[in-house]
């Protein structure tokens, strides 16, 4: 038996999900969510074989609520992205159903994902993930704090730094960790906002307080909020071109 997660805010869409559904006696509806933060307790709680993922939704959208996860399931998203978006998925194997959803669509996508999940072949939604695909810049970053969801508002972010495998958010409140590059974040923020001062930084325009040579063609910008951080070369041309200078 496998087990599925509905996470979708209309209440109409999980209902035809449900509906579309009845056919496949293999497949059981574990949990229906109507938002991110839901949908993320409920995966937790289940450990689902597959969920329908909606995009947009209230609070934690779909992409948001994935990055979260440590190990996704197999996803087929219910979206309404253009044609770009819709690209990106289909080169990374994940499916999706265009809303609104037709049976024959849906029934296409099931038996895609039954042949996988046959063969033991989970879809990775992690290079997904890597292409940003969002409607305009983010003005928030969501992470995981204590098995919470937090949603970090990009307004009181001092500064991200690179960490290995992860990226260090260091805000008023606190410093969270999040499973990301500090490339992929960089594309989600405001360029006019957010510049990468240095392949291990990434700085608010709002915090520079003052910049001050290092040794050779490097610097260190000192924030407002007390912390110093590389500037590289590059970085350097970034922020004159930005402000300038």
């Amino acid at each position: 038996m496998y087990k599925v997660i509905l996470i979708d805010d209309e209440q109409l869409a999980r209902q035809l999900i449900k509906t579309l559904l009845l056919p496949y006696k293999q497949i059981e509806v574990v949990a229906e969510c109507a938002d991110g933060f839901e949908g993320f307790k409920a995966i937790q709680e289940h450990n689902p074989d597959l969920i329908f993922l909606d995009i947009q939704m209230p609070r934690v959208n779909g992409f948001e609520m994935l990055e979260l996860l440590d190990k996704p399931p197999a996803v087929i998203f219910t979206t309404a992205f253009d044609e770009y978006a819709l690209k990106a998925f289909e080169a990374h194997a994940i499916d999706y159903l265009l809303k609104p959803i037709i049976k024959e669509r849906f029934e296409k996508a099931i038996q895609k994902w039954l042949q996988q999940a046959d063969k033991k072949e989970v879809p990775e939604v992690s290079a997904l993930l890597e292409q940003n695909i969002y409607e305009g810049y983010q003005h928030r970053i969501v992470v995981k704090d204590n098995g919470l969801i937090r949603i970090i508002p990009a307004l009181e972010i001092y500064y991200i730094e690179a960490s290995d495998d992860y990226i260090k958010i260091v805000t008023k409140d606190g410093t969270y960790l999040k499973k990301s590059t500090l490339s992929h974040i960089e594309a989600t923020l405001d360029p006019q906002q957010f510049v990468r001062v240095h392949r291990s930084y990434l700085v608010p325009v709002t915090q520079l307080m003052r910049i001050e040579p290092y040794e050779k063609e490097s610097h260190i910008a000192l924030l407002h909020c007390g912390a110093k951080v590389m500037v590289s070369k590059s970085g350097m041309a970034k922020l004159k071109t930005l402000l300038g200078w």
